[in-house]
């Protein structure tokens, strides 16, 4: 690793945590128990529900969708994998009830606990950047079928600050982190987010998991590598 780094940002999906536990665990959880997030009497629930409409309504123009039409757009992003912030905070919700019934255990590579510790013990910030929401990142690394690993990351960046394609959300985070570009080291599986990270400044390295391929200059198989 370069001696200049002093923060390390992680993706999750393909990185720290297989693909499948997304799209095989996660998101069918998801759809199967979405319908119940219409009998959940919580501020955080309706406040995600009426900005689902209202994005509705941004890109279409329709507005006024009642509750059946509500759940069968929510269930539509969810096969899309829509990258919104209405869903991702409905997903959250549903899952936090599953991670804390023993429902549903978050997958995590068995290289990554060790690694998030050395760097840690190394005095190096770590810090987690997904698409899912923040809350659903804790979730992930608290409820770890390797243990709860919530203690490593001193912080956790969604959607909210901005895409994973775009070069001045990593500025930003840079920023949010306290260090320079040129001193965070951005982990992902996707090629564009990494370009996106080394057009911003950042140092980049893909992780290569089972079923990706490398095409990026620097990439490697575990987190043991880098």
């Amino acid at each position: 690793m370069k001696p200049n780094i002093k923060c390390i940002l992680t993706d999750i999906e393909g990185t720290t945590t297989s693909v499948s536990f997304v799209y095989d665990v996660l998101f069918p959880y998801f759809r199967e128990h979405a319908v119940d997030l219409f009998s959940i009497s919580s501020s955080e629930v309706s406040s995600a529900l009426q900005d689902a409409r209202l994005l509705h309504e941004q890109e279409t123009g329709i507005s006024g969708l009642d509750d059946q039409a509500l759940l069968d757009l929510i269930l539509s992003w969810s096969l899309e994998d829509r990258k919104v912030t209405p869903l991702k905070t409905l997903q959250g919700i549903l899952w936090k009830s599953a991670y804390e019934s023993g429902a549903i255990k978050a997958h995590v590579y068995d290289d990554v606990p060790l690694a998030l510790s050395k760097w840690s013990t190394a005095g190096i910030q770590l810090a987690v950047f997904s698409s899912g929401s923040i809350a659903a990142q804790k979730l992930l690394f608290k409820y770890a079928n390797q243990g709860d690993l919530s203690s490593f990351f001193s912080a956790y960046f969604d959607t909210t600050s901005g895409s994973k394609r775009d070069s001045k959300t990593y500025s930003l985070i840079a920023q949010k982190l306290g260090c320079e570009p040129q001193e965070l080291l951005f982990l992902s599986d996707i090629q564009a987010e990494l370009e996106a990270a080394l057009n911003a400044g950042c140092a980049t390295i893909q992780l290569v998991r089972p079923g990706n391929i490398a095409t990026w200059h620097h990439a490697v198989n575990d987190f043991s590598q880098i």
